[in-house]
């Protein structure tokens, strides 16, 4: 398995699980839940309330490598940024999931969609879209556009989705998001940014019978990982990084 922690300056595996019913938000049912999640991950101590329906439970951020989860009125959410390994992550996730049809009274009919993502950000200051056309290229199509003379480019974000199944239940999404504006291009005042990587596998709509949050969550990630490893490494996250460190 690749050591996807040195691909980017940051990596971080999420998962999100989207409900067709609201959540129980009462103050034990959202209690013993991070309680039961604290006590798998001790050093998640970090408790506080996002918005009025919206809370979080995460442990210290300034060691660079923190772990998180959240309960929203129609998402629960659990994420890892920069973890030691791709199976810290997933133990995670496997867990919260798990917890999900007692604590929070989530069935298998319950979902909307499931989520597993795999984020890679690069730090830039510059134009994070002229940097993603000389490092990744242009569409064949779009080539002659991008070199009119004269013209800047202000919005490049490579972007597919595919399914993998005939009902297109199971899908992927592969795609780039700069933060670059037209407003420090127009002055040429960039700030140290994130240029952002993900690669996301989603399976829609309620689960069969037979079927289980964490073994669809196992299908997610040989998705996500059979597309980082045989295609968005060589394709993407490699490419950039050499660009970003010739700059």
């Amino acid at each position: 398995m690749h050591p996807y922690n040195s691909l980017a300056d940051d990596f971080y595996i999420n998962m999100i699980l989207g409900t067709e019913m609201d959540l129980p938000s009462s103050r034990e049912t959202v209690l013993h839940y991070f309680e039961q999640i604290q006590k798998k991950f001790p050093e998640m101590r970090n408790f506080y309330a996002r918005d009025k329906n919206d809370f979080v439970l995460e442990e210290d951020k300034d060691r660079g490598a923190y772990r998180w989860c959240s309960i929203e009125p129609r998402r629960i959410c659990s994420g890892y940024v920069n973890p030691p390994s791709a199976q810290a992550a997933l133990e995670q996730h496997r867990h919260a999931l798990e917890l999900a049809p007692y604590s929070l009274t989530v069935s298998s009919l319950d979902c909307e969609a499931l989520d597993l993502l795999m984020g890679f950000d690069f730090t830039y200051r510059g134009n994070h879209n002229q940097l993603l056309a000389e490092a990744l290229g242009m569409c064949p199509a779009l080539d002659r556009v991008g070199q009119i003379a004269g013209a800047t480019i202000i919005n490049n974000e490579p972007s597919l989705t595919f399914a993998l199944d005939d009902e297109c239940r199971l899908q992927c999404r592969l795609s780039v998001e700069a933060r670059t504006n037209a407003y420090q291009i127009r002055t040429g005042e960039y700030q140290e940014e994130q240029l952002s990587v993900y690669v996301t596998a989603r399976q829609y709509g309620s689960l069969a019978a037979d079927q289980t949050y964490v073994a669809t969550l196992e299908r997610l990630w040989e998705v996500c990982r059979d597309i980082v490893d045989n295609y968005a490494i060589d394709s993407i996250l490699q490419p950039l990084a050499r660009a970003i460190a010739l700059e």
